[in-house]
């Protein structure tokens, strides 16, 4: 594993992906290490106004402008900020591009040739070192949702577009050894801290 690892945080709404990341980065501060967050949508000052069209519940935007959107956005992550820190710093990401396969492709319908393209054309062969994919059940999914004060458009689909994107995940999940599947419904945080901080302890 190279000493600054691009590592990345998937998995639907409400399946505690965001906490992992927060997990990792405040052990790799504890260990003193040089990194990174990033987030999609945003990230630069021009992602970050990208996140607030793609996320206002306003806007009925079409699968295929979401896309664009999306990409608009890690575009300019790439080049200002990933290239910039690549094998320099470790980077964290929440979401990267295994979330626009599970969300556009396998939740939307958009034919994966399509994003396969854009993938080859905003970051060529760039690959994430490692992946940890958080799942939480609907039960729960529900229930974390409506805990939430603040929901965005993202948070507002219906359960079974959630259940599509997660079958999709999946799917990613089991043709790729780089990826770490965390299972919310099963683990505590403390369980779940563990998983995270023995995978990161093995590769630093």
């Amino acid at each position: 594993m190279y000493k600054y690892p691009v590592i990345v945080f998937e998995g639907i709404e409400a399946s505690g992906k965001s906490t992992n990341l927060n997990i990792a980065a405040n052990y790799l501060k504890k260990k003193k290490k040089k990194f990174i967050k990033l987030r999609e949508p945003g990230g630069t000052s021009v992602s970050e106004i990208i996140r607030k069209i793609l996320l206002n519940k306003k806007y009925n935007l079409n699968n295929k402008a979401d896309l664009m959107l999306f990409y608009a956005s890690r575009s300019e992550n790439y080049e200002k900020i990933i290239k910039k820190n690549y094998r320099k710093k470790i980077i964290l990401i929440d979401r990267f591009t295994d979330s626009s396969v599970a969300y556009q492709h396998f939740g939307m319908g958009i034919e994966f040739k399509i994003i396969k393209l854009l993938n080859k054309l905003i970051i060529g062969n760039f690959k994430p070192d490692i992946t940890f994919l958080s799942t939480v059940n609907v039960k729960n999914l529900k229930s974390r949702l409506h805990k939430r004060l603040i929901l965005n458009r993202y948070d507002k689909f219906k359960l079974n577009f959630y259940s599509k994107v997660q079958r999709g995940y999946y799917k990613l999940a089991k043709n790729n050894r780089n990826y770490i599947v965390i299972d919310s419904n099963l683990k505590t945080i403390k369980e779940v801290k563990k998983i995270i901080t023995t995978k990161l302890e093995k590769n630093f």
